[in-house]
């Protein structure tokens, strides 16, 4: 609600007080007026302006302590973990109105966050669970005779203590997040062999996990791997460690979702501002709904498109595209889903080296 000029609303509580002390006046000195040519004794007519001003003013005294009262309500509501109850009367055009508004806004977002917190334990417990029990297994069955202590055995329970290193590492990097504690060393790099390192590894990496079980992270090796730099020697501003994650996440989606014999493509294009880099990912998968492109991002999200996981794929934790849009924040950028005629296309865009400040 904006104030017009430089006064008050013409809604707001000090103009409704000015009024009632104004209409005060006005009755009283209308009765005194009548009493003096009706010939009214006084007695009376201080009576009446009594009781006129005492109406009017439990009006609007009860007009302004009645949505006060409601806040209150709601407020101990919201103490004692209700996040479900609105203070009414939002729409009053005055400050009462905007204190509810923002009381209301209070209780949206503390919902929201009470909601996400809920889900996350949930998701961080089963996610935890499932290499815990596999693990719990394999050892029983060593310790029971079930199964010999023999190398492929423990190749299986490393597999799985492997995963769940990885999710509790996952889960660090989010709460360094949360705590702001992650420093961002960015320094100059040239794209072309940063990013065919990352591609590399991550052939090599799944190259070495074969048919790992549980993993978390792709075991695909019939899917290509492409990497397109124009130009050549371009070079961008960023935390090399942060944009590996953002890279190696992509691109592990990006295989998990590719047909058999399916492409990926990394391109690196040169930015608007100095050293600054756009990074498009894109695969041939089934892509994702429209709908849906607001909450890739989120933490725990597994998406709900058509066959979403290629062979060699668990799906992962859900966590992959959330540490890419952390890492990509830390920077000050920007990711996000585009349109593209076929599969997925993920963009992101660094903003570079920061101007020298004049």
């Amino acid at each position: 609600m904006t104030r017009q000029g430089n006064g008050l609303r013409p809604f707001s509580i000090k103009t409704k007080l000015g009024t009632l002390v104004v209409v005060s006046v006005f009755i009283t000195t209308g009765l005194i007026l009548v009493a003096l040519r009706t010939k009214t004794e006084l007695r009376f007519i201080t009576v009446f302006s009594v009781i006129a001003s005492m109406l009017i003013t439990q009006f609007v005294a009860h007009s302004l302590t009645s949505p006060l009262d409601d806040m209150t309500t709601v407020a101990r509501s919201i103490a004692h973990g209700d996040y479900t109850r609105r203070v009414r009367g939002a729409g009053r055009r005055d400050e009462l109105g905007d204190l509810a508004a923002t009381i209301n806004r209070m209780a949206d977002d503390l919902e929201a966050v009470d909601r996400h917190r809920k889900e996350l334990v949930a998701n961080v417990s089963h996610e935890l669970r499932t290499p815990i029990a596999g693990l719990r297994a394999v050892l029983e069955n060593v310790v029971d005779g079930v199964s010999a202590a023999d190398p492929e055995t423990m190749r299986t329970a490393l597999k799985q203590t492997e995963r769940l290193g990885r999710l509790v590492e996952t889960l660090l990097d989010l709460s360094r997040l949360d705590n702001g504690v992650v420093p961002l060393k960015a320094r100059r790099f040239e794209v072309w062999p940063y990013l065919s390192g990352v591609l590399k590894e991550a052939n090599v990496l799944a190259s070495q996990r074969g048919l790992a079980s549980g993993s978390g992270s792709h075991t695909r090796t019939d899917v290509h791997l492409h990497l397109d730099v124009s130009p050549p020697e371009l070079t961008a501003h960023a935390d090399a460690e942060r944009l590996h994650q953002v890279v190696a996440n992509l691109l592990d989606n990006a295989v998990k979702h590719s047909p058999p014999h399916g492409r990926v493509t990394i391109r690196a294009r040169r930015g608007p501002q100095p050293e600054s880099l756009d990074l498009e990912v894109l695969d041939e998968g089934p892509g994702i709904p429209e709908s849906e492109w607001h909450r890739v991002f989120e933490r725990f999200n597994r998406g709900s498109s058509p066959s979403p996981h290629g062979p060699g794929s668990d799906g992962g934790t859900g966590l992959g595209l959330a540490i890419a849009r952390w890492a990509v924040d830390l920077h000050g950028g920007h990711i996000g889903v585009a349109e593209s005629t076929r599969g997925c296309r993920i963009q992101v865009t660094l903003p570079g080296s920061p101007r020298p400040s004049s």
